[in-house]
């Protein structure tokens, strides 16, 4: 029995040391890089089940029970398919450009706050972080457009270039009016501040100082709309998919790309729409806390309230997801000036009106955060 407390004390030392945090660090990325890996796997099986049900038909139902397997035979399947590397391509480009697009987007996932004390890295400017990461991860895709040496994919990957940084504008501005409630760019943070219920949530005006910012629900409710949309057209989804039209330009930027390289392309994109969900969850919708008050958690342990934690993150994530495969299921795809004009036109301007409104509500009645 005396063994447990000197464990206890040389693995707190263990953990204060240089080595300890280095090895916690790592299993800690290790460990969530493979649960979302996992998640990614079920969510594309998911997808495509909703997608066949809105069509009625069955969708995945052969590889293991109800289909479930299916993710994993079609990593089997691109595992072993031949690399293929067209002449005329800058080979080494053409091969790095896959690494550079998942690379960025599984370490975007380092600063989300997925359960109490379970982020990755609990940095004061986590929003900035997402800013940078998916602003490079455009580089990915034009790196493998231009790589390919072939009109098509070059193509696509200026249609992306040009999606993508267009709607980031407006996500940036519909970001800056929750940071204005919460008063901070820690995501840990603007997921505390929504704590005490749903009507703590950003999305219905919320935050903190709720009882005086519930007028702002006519303007944050909009702004999550937004930012939906937005997340759609960021992640090159449907109906936004236009550097990926088969209609026009074949499969895009990967046009060239086959076996693995095509699908770290397609992982890359697969969990830019998972963190677009996660994402919108943290902002609008209350991160991990559920949608009524928690006292009762105080006496509980703290792995429980993290796993409590964890459950509502996850289910929220997944609501969104699934109103994105909805929209994808239902909805016709966008010409390409009609994608800018609702970007530039629309969003944009809508956005930062939102801005003015919300920074002088708050000057207004003098509440901040």
């Amino acid at each position: 029995m005396g063994f447990l407390p000197n464990f206890g004390v040389w693995w707190d030392a263990f953990q204060a040391s240089p080595a300890g945090w280095v090895a916690w660090t790592v299993g800690h990325i290790l460990l969530i890089t493979v649960v979302l890996l996992l998640t990614i796997a079920f969510v594309i099986y998911g997808d495509r089940k909703i997608f066949a049900g809105v069509q009625a038909r069955k969708g995945p139902n052969v590889v293991g029970p109800f289909g479930l397997l299916q993710s994993f035979a079609d990593l089997g399947k691109f595992l072993i398919k031949e690399l293929v590397i067209p002449a005329g391509a800058d080979k080494a480009v053409f091969l790095l450009a896959p690494l550079i697009s998942v690379t960025l987007a599984l370490g975007a996932w380092a600063v989300m706050p997925i359960a109490p004390g379970w982020s990755v890295s609990n940095i004061n400017v986590g929003v900035l972080y997402l800013f940078a990461v998916s602003s490079l991860g455009v580089y990915g895709i034009i790196m493998g457009g231009w790589a390919s040496n072939s009109k098509y994919p070059f193509l696509g990957a200026l249609r992306s270039a040009a999606q993508m940084v267009s709607y980031e504008v407006s996500i940036g501005f519909v970001m800056i009016t929750v940071i204005l409630l919460a008063g901070t760019l820690n995501l840990n943070e603007i997921t505390k501040a929504q704590d005490g219920g749903i009507w703590h949530w950003f999305m219905f005006g919320g935050g903190p100082n709720w009882q005086t910012n519930w007028p702002l629900l006519l303007v944050m409710f909009p702004m999550g709309v937004i930012f939906f949309i937005s997340g759609l057209a960021e992640t090159n989804r449907p109906p936004f998919d236009l550097p990926e039209a088969e209609s026009e330009l074949v499969a895009g930027y990967a046009v060239e790309y086959g076996s693995t390289p095509y699908m770290l392309f397609y992982l890359a994109e697969t969990s830019n729409i998972v963190l677009m969900s996660g994402l919108m969850a943290v902002l609008f919708l209350g991160g991990w806390h559920a949608p009524w008050p928690e006292g009762y958690l105080a006496a509980w342990p703290a792995w429980l309230a993290s796993l409590h934690g964890l459950v509502f993150y996850a289910i929220k994530t997944f609501f969104v997801f699934f109103m994105n495969a909805m929209v994808r299921s239902i909805v016709p795809r966008y010409r390409y000036d009609q994608l800018m004009r609702l970007g530039w036109k629309v969003f944009l301007p809508t956005s930062l009106v939102a801005v003015f409104i919300v920074s002088g509500w708050l000057v207004y009645t003098g509440m901040g955060a």
